[in-house]
């Protein structure tokens, strides 16, 4: 018996939807870094971009447990003396909530030139209208909340 080794481009790639409102911002993370790799597929292979593209609306209803809100700081350096800024949770949510959810997902996907492209796949939007109706995005019971598959 042979392990299955999948081809770079013999995976026909889907696009899934998911409706972001009321849902923990780090178990949907999870759910669509999972997505994003190809883990919930059979051929997943790791050095082989095998997963589906994500299509994520309503990010402005995200929720998230404890006292992230207060307490979660975003950094960001200049690379200058003094350069590095902070930015809590809470304003973050209300300028960009897209960057919030993308910065988690990124953070979950591998390092390099494959987490990139892979993050290229994700595609987050504030509100629930999204310019993606040609991909016909399918609704995913796995990213719902639901089980593996």
């Amino acid at each position: 018996m042979k392990t299955y080794m999948a081809k770079k481009g013999a995976m026909e790639r889907k696009w899934v939807h998911v409706d972001a409102t009321g849902k923990t911002l780090g178990r949907l993370s999870v759910r669509i870094a999972m997505v994003l790799m190809g883990k919930h597929r059979p051929t997943y292979t790791p050095h082989v971009e095998t997963g589906d593209g994500v299509v994520v609306t309503n990010v402005g209803k995200l929720r998230v447990t404890g006292r992230k809100m207060d307490e979660k700081q975003y950094k960001r350096f200049s690379g200058y003396p003094g350069g590095l800024k902070e930015t809590p949770m809470k304003v973050m949510m209300q300028r960009k909530p897209e960057e919030v959810l993308r910065l988690a997902v990124r953070r979950m996907l591998p390092k390099g030139s494959l987490g990139n492209s892979m993050l290229g796949r994700l595609k987050i939007y504030k509100t629930a209208e999204y310019p993606h109706a040609a991909q016909r995005p399918a609704p995913s019971a796995y990213l719902a909340g639901g089980k593996l598959g």
